[in-house]
Protein backbone atom coordinates (compact mmCIF):
# COMPACT_ATOMS: atom_id res chain seq x y z
CA UNK A 1 0.00 0.00 0.00
CA UNK A 2 1.40 3.27 -1.06
CA UNK A 3 1.49 6.29 1.78
CA UNK A 4 1.14 9.24 0.11
CA UNK A 5 2.21 12.55 2.62
CA UNK A 6 2.55 16.16 1.83
CA UNK A 7 6.18 17.89 2.45
CA UNK A 8 4.32 19.37 5.03
CA UNK A 9 3.35 16.70 7.06
CA UNK A 10 6.82 14.92 6.27
CA UNK A 11 8.02 17.72 7.78
CA UNK A 12 5.82 17.72 10.99
CA UNK A 13 6.52 14.20 11.39
CA UNK A 14 10.23 13.90 11.02
CA UNK A 15 13.23 15.97 12.73
CA UNK A 16 15.23 17.85 10.48
CA UNK A 17 17.98 15.33 10.39
CA UNK A 18 15.70 12.52 9.48
CA UNK A 19 13.58 14.65 6.59
CA UNK A 20 17.07 15.75 5.36
CA UNK A 21 17.81 12.10 4.36
CA UNK A 22 14.32 10.85 4.58
CA UNK A 23 12.89 13.40 1.56
CA UNK A 24 16.24 15.01 0.67
CA UNK A 25 18.07 11.83 -0.11
CA UNK A 26 20.70 13.78 2.18
CA UNK A 27 23.39 11.13 4.01
CA UNK A 28 24.33 10.78 7.37
CA UNK A 29 27.73 10.84 8.29
CA UNK A 30 29.54 7.51 8.26
CA UNK A 31 30.33 6.23 12.08
CA UNK A 32 27.94 8.04 13.91
CA UNK A 33 24.38 6.05 13.09
CA UNK A 34 22.57 4.41 16.16
CA UNK A 35 22.41 1.22 14.49
CA UNK A 36 25.66 0.31 12.39
CA UNK A 37 26.39 -1.57 15.87
CA UNK A 38 23.04 -2.98 16.50
CA UNK A 39 23.34 -6.89 16.94
CA UNK A 40 20.20 -8.12 18.13
CA UNK A 41 17.47 -10.38 16.42
CA UNK A 42 14.86 -8.41 14.97
CA UNK A 43 13.59 -6.31 11.97
CA UNK A 44 14.61 -2.87 10.16
CA UNK A 45 11.67 -0.84 9.08
CA UNK A 46 11.71 2.80 7.38
CA UNK A 47 11.36 5.46 10.38
CA UNK A 48 9.27 7.47 7.77
CA UNK A 49 6.03 5.20 7.71
CA UNK A 50 7.28 2.05 9.10
CA UNK A 51 7.24 -0.66 6.56
CA UNK A 52 9.31 -3.65 7.45
CA UNK A 53 12.31 -3.38 5.60
CA UNK A 54 15.00 -5.68 6.13
CA UNK A 55 16.28 -8.36 9.11
CA UNK A 56 18.79 -8.90 11.42
CA UNK A 57 20.01 -11.74 9.63
CA UNK A 58 20.76 -10.38 6.24
CA UNK A 59 22.59 -7.20 8.04
CA UNK A 60 26.76 -7.81 8.01
CA UNK A 61 30.04 -5.53 8.92
CA UNK A 62 30.80 -4.36 5.98
CA UNK A 63 33.14 -1.38 7.81
CA UNK A 64 31.79 1.05 5.41
CA UNK A 65 30.68 3.60 8.26
CA UNK A 66 26.87 2.46 8.11
CA UNK A 67 24.54 -0.42 8.37
CA UNK A 68 24.56 -2.92 5.67
CA UNK A 69 22.22 -5.48 4.44
CA UNK A 70 22.77 -7.96 1.48
CA UNK A 71 19.01 -8.20 0.53
CA UNK A 72 15.69 -6.43 1.51
CA UNK A 73 12.99 -8.76 3.46
CA UNK A 74 11.00 -8.88 0.64
CA UNK A 75 12.38 -7.79 -3.12
CA UNK A 76 8.69 -5.53 -3.03
CA UNK A 77 9.90 -3.76 0.15
CA UNK A 78 12.10 -1.33 -1.36
CA UNK A 79 12.87 0.57 -4.82
CA UNK A 80 15.71 0.71 -6.75
CA UNK A 81 16.31 3.92 -9.12
CA UNK A 82 19.39 5.10 -10.88
CA UNK A 83 21.23 7.80 -8.87
CA UNK A 84 23.21 10.10 -11.04
CA UNK A 85 24.41 12.96 -8.58
CA UNK A 86 27.59 13.82 -7.17
CA UNK A 87 28.96 12.74 -10.64
CA UNK A 88 28.85 9.03 -10.40
CA UNK A 89 26.07 6.53 -11.48
CA UNK A 90 24.73 4.32 -8.36
CA UNK A 91 21.42 2.61 -7.45
CA UNK A 92 19.13 4.74 -4.97
CA UNK A 93 16.99 2.29 -2.20
CA UNK A 94 13.89 3.80 -1.82
CA UNK A 95 10.88 2.62 0.65
CA UNK A 96 8.70 1.51 -1.57
CA UNK A 97 5.15 2.14 0.53
CA UNK A 98 6.28 5.56 1.10
CA UNK A 99 9.15 6.78 -1.40
CA UNK A 100 11.99 7.79 1.18
CA UNK A 101 15.78 7.40 0.74
CA UNK A 102 17.19 4.52 2.34
CA UNK A 103 20.31 4.47 1.06
CA UNK A 104 22.46 2.89 -2.07
CA UNK A 105 23.14 -0.34 -2.91
CA UNK A 106 26.59 -1.32 -4.29
CA UNK A 107 27.62 -5.09 -6.31
CA UNK A 108 30.60 -5.60 -4.01
CA UNK A 109 30.02 -7.90 -1.34
CA UNK A 110 30.86 -10.84 -2.83
CA UNK A 111 31.35 -12.74 0.99
CA UNK A 112 27.60 -12.66 1.56
CA UNK A 113 25.30 -14.74 -0.46
CA UNK A 114 23.56 -12.05 -2.75
CA UNK A 115 27.26 -9.85 -3.27
CA UNK A 116 25.12 -7.02 -2.63
CA UNK A 117 25.68 -4.53 -0.41
CA UNK A 118 22.24 -2.21 0.98
CA UNK A 119 23.95 0.71 2.44
CA UNK A 120 21.23 2.00 4.73
CA UNK A 121 21.39 5.28 6.76
CA UNK A 122 20.39 4.69 9.99
CA UNK A 123 18.14 7.51 10.52
CA UNK A 124 16.32 6.49 8.18
CA UNK A 125 15.78 3.34 9.87
CA UNK A 126 14.25 2.11 13.35
CA UNK A 127 14.95 -1.10 14.57
CA UNK A 128 12.10 -3.42 16.40
CA UNK A 129 13.73 -6.36 18.49
CA UNK A 130 12.33 -9.91 18.36
CA UNK A 131 14.54 -11.97 19.95
CA UNK A 132 12.71 -15.32 19.54
CA UNK A 133 12.87 -14.25 15.50
CA UNK A 134 9.10 -14.59 15.05
CA UNK A 135 8.27 -13.15 12.03
CA UNK A 136 5.83 -9.88 11.80
CA UNK A 137 2.28 -10.03 12.44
Amino acid sequence: MKITKSEEQWRAELTPVEYHVLREAGTERPYTGELLGEHRVGVYRCRACGAELFRSTTKFESHCGWPSFYAPQDTDAVELLEDRTLGMVRTEVRCAACGSHLGHVFDDAPQTPTGDRYCMNSVSLTFEERPDGAEAP
